[in-house]
């Protein structure tokens, strides 16, 4: 299962194009810049060190190359609940804002999706913030659905 993982984070594009899961410090620190285009409140200085905390607990960070360039990521969890058994939660998905409508969300979709499938899941969810109109249209045309609301109560 490990291995097709690998294999389906390095080949799933074979053009100039390529996902991968970020490992290695450099390639954590190379999707800062586009994350923190929707994670405004992040500090570069912290991210690395969040990222390793992060992913201690199961977070994984994928990423896609145009050119050698980051222009999409996506965090994300494989875990289980009552409600949708095993599922992929994507935690962050942004493409760089001067990248946008180029077909990047939709690939790293496409392989979040893959992954789910490989990883035996049975679902794929996330949230999105009620004001990113353009990503609820963008998640509508990626056939998922709104299913329920998301409640907060900040305590600190």
């Amino acid at each position: 299962m490990v291995i097709w993982k690998i294999i389906l984070a390095k080949n799933l594009f074979q053009d100039t194009k390529l996902i991968k899961l970020a490992q290695t410090a450099d390639e954590i620190s190379r999707c800062f810049p586009v994350m923190k285009q929707l994670r405004t409140h992040l500090v570069e200085e912290e991210f690395f060190s969040l990222m390793k905390e992060l992913m201690d607990a199961g977070y994984q960070l994928a990423y896609l190359e145009q050119n050698k360039s980051v222009v999409c990521v996506a965090g994300f969890k494989v875990s289980k609940n009552l409600f949708l058994g095993k599922n992929l939660y994507v935690e962050d998905l942004v493409s760089d804002e001067s990248q946008r409508s180029r077909g990047y969300g939709k690939q790293m979709m496409d392989w979040l999706r893959q992954y789910a499938i490989g990883s035996g899941c049975q679902a794929l969810h996330l949230d999105s913030g009620v004001q990113r109109h353009g990503a609820h249209k963008f998640y509508l045309n990626q056939n998922m659905d709104i299913v329920c609301y998301h409640f907060l109560e900040r305590i600190s």
